[in-house]
């Protein structure tokens, strides 16, 4: 399991159809050695701390496998008209992970870093920010059925990461894995 990068942003202005919006979704690759605190990665910032961030949702990571299937919707979707990759952070996430996927990583499983331990505590739930980025409707839902979420992570011991960095997983108790704790929170999305 490999680190590709770590992404931060500050909170700013985002256009979703008639409404403008605080929004950090929009996530840079950070070049060397990141500070983690209980609160997440140093420099980032979240705009809505009841759906994002605290202490449960510090940190945001998401599978790089994932990448291409969302380019891929949105050059169906005619949002993207060119096969050029969507840069880390995109989805949002500060980590942009390789080799662990939502079926492979459950609710309370952890994270080893060099520096640091994270613990996953929760997937990701599609929002009307993640829509407009992505910038089709059915984004949200498209989230859900392939659950392509990603997974938010509690700060167990502070410390720091860096992108190239490897990681081990320590099994949780092994009671919900995070693709099918989606599907259970994101029923509505479906019926969309």
């Amino acid at each position: 399991m490999l680190l590709h990068s770590t992404n931060t942003a500050l909170a700013r202005r985002l256009q979703v159809g008639e409404r403008s919006m605080l929004s950090a979704i929009g996530k840079r690759s950070v070049m060397g050695a990141v500070a983690v605190t209980r609160m997440g990665l140093a420099g980032d910032e979240q705009a809505d701390l009841s759906v994002h961030g605290g202490l449960d949702k510090a940190v945001y990571a998401y599978p790089l496998e994932h990448y291409p299937y969302w380019q891929a919707q949105r050059r169906a979707h005619g949002v993207s008209l060119f096969d050029e990759a969507l840069p880390h952070g995109f989805m949002g996430e500060n980590l942009t992970v390789s080799g662990l996927l939502e079926q492979e990583v459950w609710v309370g499983d952890r994270l080893h870093f060099a520096q640091c331990m994270l613990r996953v505590d929760a997937p990701r739930q599609p929002c009307g920010k993640f829509v407009a980025v992505m910038g089709y409707p059915q984004a949200a839902r498209d989230m859900v059925r392939t659950r392509r979420c990603g997974w938010y992570l509690s700060v167990v011991q502070t410390g720091s990461v860096q992108a190239g960095e490897g990681f081990t997983l320590e099994p949780g108790p092994r009671a919900l894995c995070v693709g099918d704790a989606l599907l259970a929170q994101g029923a509505k999305h479906l019926r969309s």
